[in-house]
């Protein structure tokens, strides 16, 4: 090889590598992100970037939101919920879109009695309309460490996984008549707030403001999009596009829905008596 090619080879490898690295990169930046919206100085972002913390007092909450829209995607966070008595108390992580007929996918922490178990709500809104809840207790202390939240989104279905465990699987089932959000960008969204009247306990226990101020805390924010990418390789960059569940992850989510569901509007024959919303009678998997 004469030196020329060998420079412009020793180029290209150099180039492929930098592009590389900067598809790999390890999280987003929530200075870059994101914008507070709510709360003032009760929410923080430190660490360069990389640590974001919300704070609920008796005044007032706080909240985020993403500086971009994404239309499908994967989207990563890790949290650290409200430790000690957080009852009263809900942290949400969620995309929307806006508007009256806006779309919606849900997780939302709901406060617990010290040793009582945190209650993660599920839903799912398309064309301005919800009630599609699904609610779970983990089979962790989400307070003691931080844990990933992720939700895929494509064309076919929703997944909301918890550590890549999934815990619910919303199918695009428009053929039956089922809206699905598929049309409308959404936003990240999240938020510490007091809810004391429906959140613990349907809102038989009251927020103690004695324990206040209340802090969820944020970090590794992750986003792979048609658009934009910051996961961690090439993989995963497209994988989300097509993401189902293997039988692996059929036994995961059937683990989870038989050990640690705690309401599914899909049984809930008291709340619909005219008979279950459509999609409720086709294969949960």
């Amino acid at each position: 090889m004469s030196s020329c090619s060998e420079v412009s080879m020793v180029l290209l490898v150099s180039l492929f590598v930098t592009s590389l690295m900067a598809l790999t990169a390890s999280a987003g930046n929530f200075y870059q992100d994101f914008d507070i919206t709510f709360g003032g100085e009760r929410a923080k972002i430190l660490n360069g970037g990389q640590l974001l913390t919300l704070n609920l007092d008796k005044f007032s909450g706080s909240g985020f939101k993403s500086k971009n829209e994404y239309l499908f995607g994967r989207i990563d966070m890790q949290i650290k919920l409200v430790s000690g008595n957080s009852a009263g108390t809900v942290t949400a992580y969620y995309l929307s879109s806006e508007g009256p007929t806006h779309d919606e996918i849900d997780f939302e922490f709901l406060g617990n009695l010290s040793g009582d178990p945190y209650t993660l709500h599920t839903n799912v809104f398309s064309q301005g309309k919800g009630n599609r809840e699904q609610q779970f207790h983990l089979w962790f202390d989400p307070t003691k460490a931080f844990h990933t939240y992720s939700i895929v989104w494509n064309s076919q279905r929703i997944i909301f996984l918890v550590d890549n465990i999934p815990i619910r699987v919303f199918h695009n089932l428009e053929t039956i008549g089922v809206p699905f959000p598929k049309n409308q960008p959404m936003r990240i969204y999240s938020s510490l707030w007091n809810a004391d009247d429906w959140a613990t306990r349907g809102g038989l226990v009251k927020t103690d403001w004695t324990q206040a101020p209340f802090t969820a805390s944020y970090r590794n924010f992750k986003v792979s999009t048609t658009t934009s990418t910051s996961t961690n390789s090439l993989t995963e960059q497209s994988a989300w596009q097509t993401q189902g569940l293997d039988a692996a992850g059929r036994n995961r989510l059937r683990w989870v829905q038989q050990k640690f569901m705690v309401y599914n509007y899909c049984s809930d024959l008291k709340r619909f008596p005219q008979g279950l919303p459509v999609e409720c009678r086709r294969s949960r998997f």
